[in-house]
């Protein structure tokens, strides 16, 4: 595999990881509060369809990306009145949001455009587009380097640097601020949290409402910077892809951006099966390639690289004693 190769695998890496990422993200304050969220995939297709649609629409990607945003929103809060104010079960209430984001979509999408459940392709402003960074052309002739920043690090729509800013400022809201220090004690002991005075359900909502907002740049990603439209479907399973990175990554912001990285750079070989194919002369089908980062966490499960361990109270709906 000669250098140029490799900078177009990265590169599509990095487009493909994104919206992992930001779903991984979302999934950790979620999952790091005690809810376990199942429904990330039906969060991202609400947020896909809202925002094509709505940017179709108007013509404007901001509208089109605050429309994906209110729309996970939504689901996020439906999910938090099932399984918080309620008490549901938690993992029920978000295999049906995914069941209902599968059929709203396309029913919508549907209706507004009808063309099978596709929204009308996005072109000029209902789109995000690419952004040079700066000294991008001017670095590009440098040995090893130039090509690296100019075609892998510059180059992306806007989402995909915000979601990179976004591990760090994970990492320093969860481990260096007192709502990340609230927010991680109610996943594992609420009881202490509501001793201490600090409302569970308060806690608990705010965050399934950040996994909301994140859902919802994750699947606006998809449908106005990654493709050009909505289409049916058009998560995949990355909602499920994005669970098994957290479970990955120890239910750690930086340990995410490396499990999303690693699945995006399968997904990425995957498109490249030639290449793998005359680089070690061996043709591997490509479901295996894409079965690879599964195995990887099923390995963490057993403990063979080190447990996951989630957070003790996950799952478990609160209730204050009287």
């Amino acid at each position: 595999m000669d250098y140029a190769t490799l900078l177009q695998i990265l590169d599509t890496t990095l487009r493909l990881a994104t919206p992992l990422l930001l779903a991984c993200l979302a999934g950790l304050y979620s999952e790091r509060a005690g809810v376990f969220d199942i429904g990330l995939e039906g969060k991202m297709l609400m947020a896909a369809m809202s925002a094509a649609a709505v940017a179709a629409i108007t013509g404007s990607v901001w509208v089109g990306l605050a429309a994906g945003i209110l729309g996970a929103l939504l689901f996020a809060l439906v999910h938090g009145l099932a399984s918080i104010t309620f008490r549901g079960n938690q993992l029920i209430a978000g295999v049906a949001l995914n069941f209902v984001a599968s059929g709203i979509t396309v029913l919508i999408a549907q209706d507004l455009f009808g063309q099978g459940g596709r929204t009308a392709p996005l072109s000029g402003g209902a789109r995000f587009n690419a952004i040079t960074l700066p000294f991008a052309e001017a670095l590009a002739g440098v040995p090893v380097i130039g090509p690296l920043y100019a075609e892998v690090i510059s180059g992306h729509t806007l989402l995909v640097y915000v979601a990179l800013a976004l591990v760090p400022v994970t990492w320093w809201l969860l481990y260096r601020t007192r709502f990340g220090l609230r927010l991680r004690a109610v996943g594992e002991n609420p009881a202490s949290v509501d001793t201490a005075g600090v409302s569970v359900v308060r806690l608990r909502f705010t965050a399934v409402l950040i996994t909301g907002a994140l859902c919802g740049l994750a699947g606006a990603y998809m449908s106005t910077g990654l493709q050009a439209g909505f289409g049916r479907e058009m998560t995949a399973g990355r909602g499920y892809i994005a669970l098994a990175a957290l479970i990955f990554a120890k239910w750690r912001p930086w340990q995410a951006l490396g499990a999303t990285m690693l699945f995006g750079f399968f997904q990425a070989l995957a498109l490249r099966q030639d290449v793998i194919t005359k680089t070690i002369g061996i043709a591997i089908p490509v479901p295996a390639l894409d079965a690879l980062p599964y195995i990887l966490t099923v390995i963490v499960l057993a403990g063979l690289v080190g447990k996951a361990i989630p957070p003790r109270a996950g799952g478990e709906p609160y209730v204050k004693e009287r």
